[in-house]
């Protein structure tokens, strides 16, 4: 029997190359091995303020681009997290299992409590949201980057703490973290993941809707050192082993052939074989783009994928409140 695998996105923002080469490439290459289940993360998407026009959009291109990039309706399922409502009431269930301690912990919250930046409580709390997107759905496997390893860790927590308590229960879910890619950084500042929020503004971030020479220039402005190497070196060389990443991500190899590859290069045309691979790879997801937007079944795929998670998720959370006395009918 095929483990099955679970993850989403959460679209507060356009989708960029690391959203690509960390999220998206992964789930569609588990495609062949696992049974994959990929939702669009919309409810996460409220526990900060967020127009509602630039919401809608952002969760269309989420969808649009999961097809484009070779998710497989057929293989994998695809849905919206909000058409599950058995996820946020399992959610608020997780919520009361997990101490304030452990959510105290949580590096974005930890991040973004001395910024003087209002809070809300459900931002607090979408690391037990989250729990429930994982445990709800008997998810052996989590695709996560580095960064949301401690989400799948406190899911664990929750999940044995429940099972203790309930008897068993819940699959206890693993982290998958990718060899390569797994975190892509800034082209203007390597020390930092790309991001919107980038501090050098949009130069530092290739998005995945950029026009192909607007993602050139940006791939070819990428800060590098002047040592005149290419070599992986995250220490000394942050900008040369961001570039190695992402031309290893997106060629299916390993950092060490990458390099192989570019003994005795310049800079230069090291940075124009990057900025090849990622526009040959972005000309790919614009012309998927293009063709599922105007195909109009966008709105059956989501559909389909909600009768097909939701039986089980019923089940779960029938299950999870018999055990706790909630229900005894």
């Amino acid at each position: 029997m095929r483990k099955k695998m679970i993850s989403g996105i959460k679209p507060t923002a356009q989708l960029t190359l690391g959203n690509y080469i960390g999220a998206l490439r992964p789930f569609v290459l588990s495609q062949e091995e696992y049974d994959v289940n990929v939702f669009i993360a919309n409810l996460h998407c409220i526990t900060m303020p967020i127009d509602p026009e630039e919401l809608e959009t952002n969760l269309k291109d989420v969808l649009l681009f999961y097809l484009a990039s070779g998710l497989d309706p057929k293989r994998s399922n695809i849905f919206l997290q909000s058409d599950i409502p058995e996820i946020a009431q399992l959610g608020f269930i997780m919520s009361c299992l997990t101490p304030m301690g452990e959510l105290n912990r949580m590096t974005q919250f930890k991040d973004k409590k001395d910024t003087g930046m209002s809070l809300s409580g459900g931002f607090y709390t979408y690391p037990t949201l989250m729990t429930a997107d994982i445990v709800i759905h008997q998810a052996d496997l989590v695709p996560v980057g580095e960064d949301q390893k401690q989400h799948v860790e406190l899911a664990r927590n929750t999940a044995e703490r429940f099972n203790n308590r309930f008897g068993e229960t819940f699959v206890i879910p693993e982290p998958v973290i990718a060899k390569v890619g797994s975190k892509i950084m800034s082209l203007q500042d390597p020390t930092k993941k790309m991001s919107k929020s980038d501090k050098e503004g949009e130069k530092g971030v290739v998005y995945l809707k950029d026009d192909l020479k607007v993602a050139r220039k940006k791939i070819m402005s990428a800060v590098t050192d002047s040592l005149g190497v290419v070599k992986y070196d995250v220490e000394n060389q942050p900008g040369i082993a961001n570039l190695l990443t992402i031309y290893a991500a997106l060629k299916n190899i390993s950092i060490k052939e990458a390099e192989a590859q570019f003994v005795d290069v310049q800079y230069g045309t090291f940075k124009k074989a990057v900025a090849d691979v990622v526009c040959d790879e972005l000309e790919m997801l614009h012309e998927g783009y293009d063709k599922f937007a105007q195909g109009g079944f966008v709105d059956d795929v989501l559909r389909q994928g909600a009768d097909k998670m939701r039986p089980g998720a019923q089940a779960m959370l029938d299950k999870v409140q018999k055990a706790m006395g909630l229900d005894w009918k």
